[in-house]
């Protein structure tokens, strides 16, 4: 924050709509913290570990909500159709702490990029789709 605070934050976003490891949770945390991830966020990581979830770490260090929001731009991007459902409820619904992506919606400056699987259920203008 002394030096300006963030320009642009990227962020990807879980299967559950967390955000820079914000889980679903009945209360966000609003700065900095450690985080212990759920079964499902750490499968999702599994990769860079030889696929071992043994080896996945159980808890990350993540920024909070009100951090990620303060950045003077931010990019989201999705991939795949397991992301499908959250990206449609990130934009159309509600915005709750059920799903952490959804505050992205308070925020004036953000692009969503996501491929065609994690968009399958936009509804898309024929003109649009022409363009994608």
């Amino acid at each position: 924050a002394s030096l300006g605070g963030i320009d642009l934050q990227l962020l990807g976003v879980g299967r559950n709509g967390h955000i820079g490891f914000n889980e679903p949770a009945h209360d966000l945390q609003l700065r900095t913290h450690r985080v212990r991830l759920q079964q499902d966020t750490r499968r999702a990581n599994a990769g860079p570990f030889r696929g071992r979830l043994s080896e996945v770490p159980r808890e990350a260090l993540s920024m909070g909500m009100a951090t990620i929001l303060q950045a003077r731009s931010i990019v989201l991007l999705a991939t795949g159709r397991s992301k499908a459902s959250c990206v449609e409820r990130l934009l159309n619904g509600p915005i709750t702490t059920d799903l952490p992506a959804s505050f992205l919606q308070l925020h004036p400056a953000v692009d969503i990029v996501v491929d065609t699987a994690a968009g399958g259920t936009l509804a898309v203008e024929p003109s649009e789709a022409e363009h994608h």
